[in-house]
This record gives structure tokens, C-alpha cells and sequence, in this order.
């Protein structure tokens, strides 16, 4: 069940467009770690990070070489509010640090200066006293939306980075209208939004791998956490905890193909009908039958253990899905939303309809 003041916390800064959510190292490597073959001579963009507070281009430019890239793009935003906060790297000629002017660098080129075979971050100094490094001033703000950073996106194979949260589903929409592979972090909440759902059901994104636990984003100092146990400041620095923020992508992973082992049998009395669709009601990921052969509804978290050749998304139980699929499954039209059991709602409890392909009798 979501945290109620969580919840608002996220309503609030997505009302008021603060989104300052920086992502920790640790939490970076243990995602990329999974995916460093598909990054060989590759251009990666982060179009939401500037160098001077993004642990996305301190991981991309430490293993710069390791990875095999071909090139790192990074653009910064005029707006940003904790620049110089982790990555006071480098002083720029002609460009102002402290996140006061939005530019853009690309890395071309990164010197092993101790010739060891590893770029750790005393090289990274270093990073743009090589010419074949560009630092370039933005002609607008370095919003993803504006044109120069649309162009820059055109360039790029893969873009890696943390994205406003209030413009989820829009940075999303122009990473799948632009044909880009990606690898971003996103409120598990947004599977439910209708586009996003879609995307997911037709297999053209889908959870990556480190999605458990807690994890800690940098923000403000002055950020509103209502919540004391979701708070901590460690030299200086302010952490906020999310517990429900996890990786997209649309790289491959080994993790979708795996199956989920099933160990529970189908008993009317365990697994009760909704009132108003011709499907069961699952509470846990864990107990889905082996032998049911029907329509199932299921956590969300269901995706995060979901493999495409075990199983068939059929839709969600939501007054937004009015797909084909789900329709034939709605017992009365008049009943739109989240499945009911026995005349009790489920509304605060979302569902995915699947089906299990292994089933057939």
C-alpha cells in the first residue's frame, strides 16, 4: 500500500516542478553493472544532469573506457539547484560552475594518465584539458524539450539519467517517438498512467533489475520531507528516501527471460472472482496459481518478475483501460474501476490482468 504522505510529497513536487532528485553512485553501478556489453561503442546521453552534480556522468566518465564508449554527452539545466554539490571537478573557461549557466559537454576521449587500465576520478580532472573534450555554453535553458537538446538526442544510442518526475510520462514519449534505447529511473506508479501501461503491454519497455528496497536521492536543503524517518543529512548533504522507484528500460535484460516458479493450485475458495470481471483476484505475486488458465489480477508488482514468454498482460483494472481485451473481461460497464470481490472495493489496490501462457487446459 503506497505511503499516504509519500504520496503527497510527490503530488506536491510534481505541482510545483521539483524535481531535484539526485541519484547516489552506489545505486548507478549497481543498475549498469548489467548492461555493460550493450554500451561498446555506444554514444550515451544524459540529458538531465549537470557534470557538476550528476553521478550518472561521474559513473560514464570513470569507466568511460571499461564501457567502450564511443562518445558521453551531458547537458546541463539553468534551473538546477544543488549544482557544484558532488562534483566540483573542474573549473571551465568560459562556462560559470555552480549551475548558473546551462552548457553542455561531450567526452570524446578519456587519458589513463597512471596507465594502470582503469579511469578513476583523480583522471577525471583532467577530462577536459583534453581537446578532443568539448565544454559549450546551451542557447537555451537545457530543457530535454528545447530543439538543441532534441538535436543532441538524435545523436545519441542510449540515454541514462533520473527524470523530472512531473514530466515522467512526456520525457518517456519522446524517448520511444526518437527510437531510443534507455535506461531511467520512474515512480513504479506510473504503470498504472494509460500511455505508459500501453508501452509496457506491447513489450516496448520494462523493469530493470536493482528495484528493491529504499533508495536515497540527494535534494535541497530546504526540500519539504513531512516524513522524519524518510530524512537524513550526512556532511551537509540532505537524502530523501523513495521506496517505490525503480528502473525502466528497453535494453536487454537476462532478468524478463527468467521463470517465475509457481507453487500454489487454483481453489475457488483461495482465489475469489471479482464482481466485474470475469477474472480472479491474486493478493501476492507469489501465490499465482500454477493451473489456472484464466484471467488473474495481480500487483503491480507483478512486473517486476514478469517474463513475456511465461506470461500474457491482458490489461489493467482501471477506468482508463477500455482496450479490446480488457472489455471482453467487464462484467458491467457501469463498473469501470479496480475489481471488486464479494461487493468490496479493491479501488485502492491496482491490478494487472494476465493470463499464464504455460496453462493450456
Amino acid at each position: 500500500m503506497v505511503n499516504k504522505s509519500l504520496n503527497s510529497n510527490f503530488h506536491k513536487a510534481s505541482k510545483a516542478k521539483k524535481d531535484e532528485f539526485y541519484t547516489q553512485l552506489v545505486d548507478i553501478e549497481k543498475e549498469l553493472k548489467h548492461y555493460k556489453d550493450q554500451f561498446r561503442n555506444k554514444v550515451v546521453y544524459c540529458n538531465c544532469d549537470d557534470p557538476y552534480e550528476s553521478n550518472f556522468f561521474k559513473y560514464f566518465a570513470a569507466n568511460f573506457n571499461s564501457l567502450g564508449l564511443k562518445k558521453l554527452i551531458t547537458t546541463s539545466y539553468i534551473k538546477s539547484s544543488i549544482a557544484g554539490g558532488q562534483l566540483p571537478l573542474f573549473e571551465v573557461k568560459g562556462l560559470k560552475p555552480k549551475g548558473k549557466e546551462p552548457f553542455k559537454i561531450e567526452l570524446n576521449e578519456v587519458t589513463d594518465v597512471d596507465a594502470d587500465g582503469a579511469v578513476g576520478l583523480t583522471d577525471v580532472k583532467w577530462l577536459l584539458k583534453n581537446n578532443a573534450n568539448i565544454a559549450t555554453p546551451l542557447k537555451g535553458d537545457g530543457d530535454f524539450r528545447s530543439e538543441e537538446c532534441i538535436g543532441l538526442l538524435g545523436q545519441a544510442d542510449i540515454v541514462v539519467t533520473n527524470p523530472p518526475f512531473s514530466l515522467f510520462r512526456e520525457y518517456v514519449a519522446q524517448l520511444v517517438e526518437y527510437k531510443k534505447k534507455f535506461i531511467i529511473l520512474g515512480d513504479q506508479n506510473a504503470i498504472t498512467y494509460k500511455d505508459f501501461f500501453k508501452l509496457i503491454k506491447e513489450n516496448k519497455l520494462w523493469l530493470g533489475y536493482d528495484n528493491g528496497g529504499t533508495k536515497w536521492f540527494q535534494v535541497p536543503m530546504d526540500y519539504d520531507i513531512p516524513t522524519e524517518s524518510r530524512i537524513k543529512i550526512e556532511n551537509g548533504v540532505k537524502f530523501f528516501s523513495m521506496g517505490r522507484i525503480v528502473w525502466f528500460t528497453n535494453m536487454e535484460t537476462t532478468k524478463r527471460h527468467q521463470e517465475l516458479t509457481l507453487y500454489k493450485k487454483y481453489t475457488p475458495e483461495e482465489y475469489p472472482r471479482y464482481d466485474n470481471y470475469e477474472a480472479i483476484n491474486v493478493d501476492k505475486v507469489s501465490d499465482i496459481p500454477m493451473n489456472y488458465k484464466g484471467a488473474m489480477g495481480v500487483p503491480i508488482t507483478f512486473l517486476d518478475k514478469y517474463n513475456p514468454n511465461q506470461f500474457e498482460i491482458i490489461g489493467q483494472t482501471h477506468s482508463g483501460d477500455n482496450s479490446p481485451e480488457v472489455e471482453l473481461l467487464r462484467k458491467d460497464p457501469e463498473h469501470r474501476h479496480r475489481g471488486i470481490v464479494h461487493g468490496e472495493s479493491k479501488e485502492k489496490y491496482a491490478r494487472i490482468l494476465i493470463k499464464n501462457k504455460k496453462v493450456k487446459k
